[in-house]
């Protein structure tokens, strides 16, 4: 029959081994909790600060009018706005926007501008160029015309 003091330290050391488990997960779980309250405050300064852009619809080839959506500083390809050229994007970008350009007003798809950058004409490239053309249509920089098929937008190429 065991003893009561060898219960009591079987139990005690039981409940030891359960309390640092415990207190290795709240750790774990207050880190965590952190990271995400230093992640929602860092966005809410980047979306508080101003970005210096006007805020004028623009009409999108469905005929509805949409609000020009600021990039936030650091971004890649900025919100097209009176005074900016094609010297503010990235050299990816502005080799798509002078195939665009050498188009003569002409829509392209994203296969016809993976086979001008040079890429191969694969799902893989094809969808590379369509995120870089989606967000230069999104950004004011390129006319979605029909789905799929872009062209210059009249304010980059000076038809305004």
């Amino acid at each position: 029959m065991p003893s009561v003091m060898g219960l009591l330290e079987e139990g005690e050391r039981a409940a030891r081994q359960r309390v640092e488990v415990l207190q290795a997960e709240l750790r774990e779980a207050e880190a965590a909790l952190e990271r995400f309250v230093i992640a929602r405050e860092t966005v809410g300064q980047v979306l508080a600060e101003p970005s210096g852009r006007g805020d004028a619809p623009v009409t999108v080839s469905d005929g509805r009018e949409r609000p020009v959506v600021g990039a936030v500083p650091g971004s890649v390809v900025p919100v097209w706005r009176e005074g900016l050229d094609v010297g503010v994007l990235a050299p990816d970008y502005r080799r798509i926007m002078a195939i665009v350009a050498d188009r003569g007003g002409e829509a392209v798809d994203c296969r016809q501008l993976a086979a001008a950058l040079g890429l191969a004409v694969v799902p893989a490239k094809v969808e590379g160029v369509r995120s870089k053309v989606k967000r230069l249509a999104a950004r004011g920089w390129l006319a979605e015309t029909v789905p799929g098929r872009f062209s210059e937008a009249a304010g980059p190429g000076g038809g305004s």
